[in-house]
């Protein structure tokens, strides 16, 4: 089997690695093409993904920010197989996937939204490795009408990967929840961050400020494509988000010990049942 890798950054060369570790062969390209060629010396590519060897792929994916993902498969799409699987990695899914299921559909190929739940706070091919993705979820958005048969051709592709869980869903259903589950958490962290006291913390921090502040190590070039591609669903996350701290801010400044009190005790049920815990001894 034989796989293409489309960007060579964490996402990507982890890819890369993993399917190079599976026995497969693995063609890269990358926007420095000396990083590819790195790759390649390495061992964790057998070659340059390119015209000639685009065709060969039985999977493609597409580890690089949402716009450059549609302006590849557009300008690649002629080189594309009818047997190839094509699947994206960008963190939201809308608007690409609106554009590259009907790239794929006008040439002949089959085109499938993707985003692996893995990472760190590095990025680039150097802080790479095979296993990023092991036990993670992977959320899919295939063209509305698939079957069974296919998307189990799709788990099957991705086997190398090593996901723990592959979800199915719509793009909008996607990028609703991402806006709450990771775009909020990056600029809430990032955010905080931004305290003068920040600066004069060590010696007084532990799990809960590296827990929090983890994200904060972003690349804020892919992430504020992201944000502003998924502003709407991310303008409501703020905006609840501001509400409820208002309220903390309101009962500590009328030194409201009861409210105070309701609000911290409100979130903790909320954490208890959307993770399940119950009523377990605290």
């Amino acid at each position: 089997m034989t796989a293409g890798i489309v960007g060579l950054g964490l996402i990507g060369g982890s890819m890369a690695k993993a399917y190079k570790a599976a026995d497969w062969t693995v063609y890269v390209s990358n926007r420095t093409t000396q990083t590819a060629d790195f790759a390649v010396l390495a061992g964790a590519a057998d070659g340059i993904l390119d015209e000639t060897t685009i065709p060969m792929c039985d999977l493609l994916l597409i580890t690089v920010y949402p716009d450059s993902t549609v302006a590849w498969l557009e300008k690649n799409k002629q080189h594309i197989a009818a047997h190839t699987v094509v699947i994206d990695c960008c963190g939201i899914k809308k608007t690409v996937c609106e554009k590259c299921f009907a790239i794929a559909a006008s040439s002949g190929f089959e085109f499938v939204g993707g985003h692996p739940m893995a990472g760190t706070q590095f990025s680039g091919f150097k802080y790479s490795f095979p296993t990023l993705f092991n036990g993670a979820p992977m959320v899919l958005v295939p063209k509305p009408g698939v079957d069974m048969e296919y998307l189990s051709r799709v788990k099957a592709l991705l086997a190398p990967a090593g996901f723990g869980h592959i979800s199915v869903t719509t793009a909008e259903e996607h990028d609703r929840l991402i806006a709450f589950t990771s775009q909020m958490a990056h600029i809430v962290s990032n955010a905080f961050i931004k305290s003068p006291t920040a600066r004069s913390h060590k010696g007084f921090s532990a799990g809960s400020y590296r827990d929090l502040t983890r994200v904060a190590w972003l690349n804020e070039t892919m992430w504020t494509e992201l944000f502003l591609e998924n502003r709407e669903n991310l303008i409501f996350e703020l905006d609840t988000y501001i509400k409820e701290l208002t309220k903390y801010k309101e009962a500590l400044e009328q030194q409201d010990a009861d409210r105070l009190k309701s609000l911290l005790a409100e979130g903790r049920k909320i954490k208890e049942e959307v993770d399940g815990v119950g009523d377990r001894k605290r």
